[in-house]
């Protein structure tokens, strides 16, 4: 099994949109990826909550079967379209696979 885990910290403002708003919008699209490829075993996308301590905004936890589980879902269509988006709102960028 294959742990992938990505945490975004957002721009003050970008796409027309404060950090806030870019974060919702960001978790939509995310959520939406959810079930794309056979082998995702599980996939949670939080927002950083008010009175939890949280250095990010957003984060992404996903376990898959295999690493050509995780390759089949990172090369996907659905999810290659909502990189831009990211790229365009993201100030910074933490991500780590494992095995377990």
């Amino acid at each position: 099994m294959i742990k992938h885990i990505v945490m975004w910290k957002l721009k003050d403002f970008a796409e027309g949109a404060g950090r806030a708003a870019n974060a919702v919008k960001m978790k939509e699209k995310l959520d939406a990826c959810a079930n794309l490829v056979p082998g995702t075993l599980k996939f949670e996308v939080a927002l950083a909550q008010p009175g939890l301590e949280a250095t990010y905004d957003v984060v992404l936890y996903s376990e898959f079967a295999s690493k050509e589980a995780l390759d089949a879902y990172a090369e996907h269509p659905l999810h290659q379209a909502v990189k831009p988006f990211i790229g365009a709102v993201r100030a910074e960028r933490q991500c780590m696979d494992y095995a377990v």
